[in-house]
């Protein structure tokens, strides 16, 4: 892999981070926050499509790894819905 395609990578994911953040409404911290949401959400977002059956949507390839763009944002915001519900729960009860 070259270092344009590791930065652009890095890019998609952020990206996909970013959006599903907007979406839920729950930050999990600055750029380097939305990178991990965004590769977290890509991969449970593909293996829950494939796992289901479902297309590829919106597939970006970069040296030879493909990004389903759509799915690794449906998985990031599965993935901030639950961190979301754990933090402000775990907020409540402290107070």
């Amino acid at each position: 892999m070259t270092l344009v395609g590791l930065l652009l990578l890095i890019l998609v994911g952020a990206l996909c981070g970013a959006i599903a953040q907007m979406i839920v409404g729950f930050s999990a911290g600055g750029f380097l926050g939305s990178v991990v949401v965004g590769f977290l959400g890509a991969l449970i977002g593909t293996s829950l499509a494939r796992w289901v059956g479902l297309p590829s949507l919106l597939g970006v390839t970069i040296d030879g790894y493909t990004v389903e763009v759509f799915w690794a944002i449906l998985g990031a915001i599965v993935l901030l819905a639950v961190l979301a519900m754990t933090r402000r729960a775990a907020y409540r009860t402290r107070l």
